[in-house]
This record gives C-alpha cells, structure tokens and sequence, in this order.
C-alpha cells in the first residue's frame, strides 16, 4: 500500500483511514459493535497496510476510544499507526462536558489519552465549530495541547470555509499551531464542500480527509429501505436527505453503471472516486463486515478514466449544505 504526506506534514498515512464510530456500545447504538466483535477490522486493517485510524471521544461516549487503545496496543506498535481523535460533542450533562473552551478541551484531550491509553495521538480534531467560544480562546487550547506533547497536529471538520480560513488566520497571527487537516462530509451526492472548503485546503496545505464517502451506504446501492438495523435506525441519512434527490438517484444509477461496465462492486467506484481527487489525503471508511474493508482497499486499485469521472459527475446538482451541525 502507498502510503501518503498527511496534508503538508511529514507523517505519512495510508490513502485510507478506518473509521471507528461502528466500534463500542450497541447501547450508544444499535448498529455498533462490541470489542469481541470489532477487533477483526483493526487486524485486518494493519494486515493490508492501513496505519490510520480515527475515532471521537463521543463514538459511544468513550467506549470507542477505549476499544481502539486496547486494541491497537495488542496488535501493533505505537509509533506504526496514526491515531485521530475528536473534542466538541457532548460528554456529559454539565454545561461544561462539551465544546471547545479551554476548559472542556483541556479536561477532554486528558479524559481521551486515558481511553486510548497512549501518552499522545498524532492528531486532535475539532469536531464542529463552537460558535459560543471565542476562536482564539479554543486555538490557544489547541496549540497548548501541542505544546505539551498531547497530539502532534490538530485538525477540524466540517464547517463553514470561512471558519476554517479565520481560525488558520488567528492561529498564524499569533504563532500558534494550525490546522493540518480538515474532515468534511464528501462524496458523489454530496459535493458542496467543492465550492470553497477544498480550494482553501489546497491553498492552505491542509489534508483532506473525508467522512461518509458513500454517503452512509446510498452509493453501495443501500437505501434506507434497507433492513439492515444501521439503514432502518440511522437518521442522520434522512435528515440530510442523502441520496432522497432525483438527482441523487441518477448519479447513484451512473455508479451503478460504471461499476457493472467494470465487473466490480458499487463501493469501489464510489471510493474509487473520493481517493482520486487530488486534494484528498485519505477518505475514512467504516466497517461493520469484512468484505466493506475488502472493497475500499480494493477501490485504490481503481484508476477512473475521464470519461468515467464525467459520467459519474453529470448528474450533479446542488445541495443545501448540510452535516455542519
């Protein structure tokens, strides 16, 4: 597996990241496994190359975190894998379990490396933006987490371009750390973040590390329909509307076509796609079964001719922005 520069850094990931929100309680969930059933994805990922892993302090309310710590420990060395984690969402029922004041980051970055039971993670991401916290109060937090040796990077995710550009702005002003990488919702029936957020991580060096790269399972050819318990329990999917568009289905229908001419399933193509694009560092896959792994690490074979991509893209129109809260 090649491996990539995350953004502009020197570390060096593979060109997909496993994502662990399925892996911790059912009780947080439904749909998300438990330990015994979660840890054949992380051999499997280690196995085939992947050395980039991400998870949340909320996934599970911290079970997550706690699954992947043990269990990246049994299987590999700390300095092998790159590790992500996430601060902002609720942890608790006090005002101060969330968001991004200094003090929940500070009590949070603590609470994580405890769960994951490592000294540091390779990056610390913001999971929203804080409209309630002063950017340079929640920068400053940052930065100190670095300063200290509690993550090497920090990164956002999905949020307003203009957030983005403010807080690399006042992290620059000040000398301070700044982002290296930014996670946004992205895929072929979401394609909003192409407007300003992707132009601005390439002009700024930031890795593009996207979540939901199959638009939660629309361009596998699953529809909420579906009855498996993640399709029948996910709301998100339909809160969003993804893939409830006529557009939608006209694009997910050019995947389905691109993947039959190719003998391959949907997954590929549409992974396939997301990998190609060239500000991408990485798209975060999840995995509930083997063959999901199999499929994303089989779609970075897959190089799409122009003519497939055009095919793919026609059929695109506009959506309101959505997956920022």
């Amino acid at each position: 597996m090649n491996h990539r520069r995350l953004g502009t850094t020197g570390t060096k990931v593979s060109p997909i990241c496993l994502g662990t929100m399925t892996y911790g309680s059912s009780n947080w969930r439904d749909w998300v496994l438990n330990e015994d059933a979660s840890r054949p994805f992380f051999k499997q990922a280690l196995d085939a190359g992947i050395n980039f892993f991400d998870t949340a302090d909320m996934y599970s309310l911290g079970a997550s975190e706690r699954i992947v710590g043990s269990t990246l420990a049994d299987y590999a060395p700390r300095e092998d894998y790159v590790l992500a984690t996430k601060v902002f969402n609720p942890m608790g029922e006090g005002p101060n379990d969330r968001g991004l004041s200094r003090k929940h980051i500070m009590d949070a970055i603590d609470a994580s490396l405890e769960r994951l039971g490592t000294d540091y993670v390779d990056l610390y991401q913001i999971h929203r933006f804080d409209d309630e916290t002063p950017i340079e109060e929640f920068m400053e937090a940052l930065h100190d987490v670095v300063k200290s040796g509690k993550a090497l990077y920090i990164g956002a995710s999905s949020m307003r371009a203009w957030q983005f550009a403010k807080c690399q702005q006042v992290a620059q002003q000040n000398g301070w750390t700044r982002f290296v990488t930014m996670q946004p919702m992205y895929n072929l029936v979401y394609r909003e973040e192409e407007r300003e957020m992707l132009p601005l991580c390439a002009d700024q060096g930031a890795g593009v590390i996207p979540w939901s790269p199959l638009a939660r399972g629309v361009l596998a050819g699953k529809s909420q329909d579906s009855d498996s318990t993640r399709s029948q329990t996910d709301q998100a999917t339909r809160r969003w509307g993804l893939g409830a568009r006529d557009s939608d289905d006209a694009v997910v229908d050019a995947v389905r076509r691109v993947a039959a001419n190719r003998d391959v399933p949907m997954a590929q193509i549409a992974l396939a796609w997301v990998a190609q694009q060239p500000t991408v560092s990485a798209p975060i896959v999840g995995a509930s079964k083997a063959h999901h792994l199999d499929d994303a690490i089989a779609a970075l074979d897959i190089e799409l001719t122009d003519d497939e991509c055009r095919e793919l893209e026609a059929d695109y129109v506009p959506h309101p922005v959505v997956g920022h809260q």
